[in-house]
């Protein structure tokens, strides 16, 4: 599967960009604040329905207009499939696929498989275990309809939960006869998200690992540990236990909505004992490991992203890094450099087709390709 055609009007500083790609690696090059990387979060957009960056759509529509658009050309499975995206201010976003819009945007998410990888990948090590969660669910839901399903169904549960624990004093009735109604629908389907986890994290710790020691130069061991206050028969025994506890709060306090993944290098956490290239190194493993999971379970190859990817990575470990692009199952690779003649050398490395494209204050323009 590749991007075949892309145009973007008023996404962030990019005005009014047509471009067309090839299969292999298509390269961004232009100075910081370009808008290389807006051009990434564009076709990212196509694939999730929203920003890697920006939570809120307003912020996405560039100074003095008042909407977005972008279109996407994709050869999937050998047939032609066209993305559109659109929203305008204070309206609801549109999605369509070949013309026809969806009713749900979740109806989309996993069509078009994607993975970014770019320096903000830090925080899932550095900040909350709500974004490893949110990264979790997000692989998982590209391969998986009826996990997504399940989420959307327990986060509306929890909500009517949190609202009865919050306003419980103004309830009529018996207070925990109607928390067990809500007990019981989280039980139900926070055990299938927890299985559903439990089983990912499992089957990717391998294929992780194994990337790692080929993209880094030294013995070390890496692990993924995944943490949940459950297990398949302790569920409603643990939300009946914390009743009183989230009744004084005012919130469910336990729950997959709590669950984290530990990030460990050599038996230690990486958030307090990694260097930044041991992190930068840890983040593109497991981002490559994701990329082949997806790339079975979907029986597609997906778009590969690499935002500024030579960032606070050595030498040994960027060639590293180009050498694995090589292989057969990186299709079509997107990545943004600053400096020409580096990526340059690089990508002639791989063996594999390549365009260079210029990118000045939102205009992109090919310059050549091989």
């Amino acid at each position: 599967m590749y991007l075949k055609h892309l145009n973007v009007i008023n996404y962030k500083n990019i005005r009014a960009v047509e471009l067309d790609f090839l299969k292999g690696i298509n390269c961004l090059i232009g100075n910081n604040g370009v808008g290389k990387t807006n051009l990434l979060d564009a076709i990212y957009y196509l694939s999730f329905c929203k920003s890697c960056f920006n939570a809120t759509e307003n912020h996405l529509i560039n100074h003095n207009e008042d909407f977005f658009a972008i279109q996407g050309t994709y050869i999937r499975n050998e047939n032609e499939e066209s993305i559109y995206a659109g929203f305008k201010r204070n309206l609801k976003k549109q999605f369509k696929r070949n013309k026809k819009e969806y009713s749900k945007l979740s109806e989309h998410i996993g069509l078009i498989p994607l993975v970014m990888i770019s320096p903000t990948d830090e925080r899932l090590i550095v900040e909350s275990s709500d974004l490893r969660r949110k990264y979790l669910d997000s692989v998982i839901s590209q391969f998986d309809k009826t996990y997504l399903e399940h989420l959307i169904r327990y986060n509306r549960a929890l909500a009517q939960r949190n609202a009865l624990l919050k306003n419980w004093k103004d309830t009529k009735g018996n207070i925990f006869s109607q928390l067990e109604l809500w007990d019981n629908q989280l039980a139900a389907v926070g055990t299938v998200i927890f299985d559903k986890r439990a089983n990912f994290v499992e089957e990717i710790i391998p294929i992780f690992q194994k990337y790692y020691s080929q993209l880094s130069d030294k013995e070390e061991v890496v692990n993924i540990i995944y943490h949940s206050h459950f297990h398949k028969d302790n569920y409603i025994y643990r939300l009946t236990e914390n009743r009183e506890r989230d009744l004084s709060l005012g919130y469910t306090t336990t729950g997959v909505h709590r669950d984290d993944i530990e990030l460990l290098l050599n038996n230690y956490s990486i958030r307090s004992f990694g260097s930044q290239g041991q992190k930068k190194c840890f983040l593109i493993s497991l981002k490559f490991a994701q990329y082949d999971f997806l790339q079975i379970r979907n029986n597609l190859s997906p778009i590969l992203l690499l935002d500024d990817i030579f960032d606070k990575l050595d030498k040994n470990r960027g060639a590293n890094l180009i050498y694995l692009t090589a292989q057969e199952q990186f299709k079509q690779i997107f990545i943004t450099d600053t400096q020409k003649d580096r990526l340059m050398n690089a990508v002639k490395e791989t063996g594999k087709d390549f365009s260079f494209f210029e990118m000045n204050d939102g205009n992109c323009k090919l310059e050549f390709s091989n």
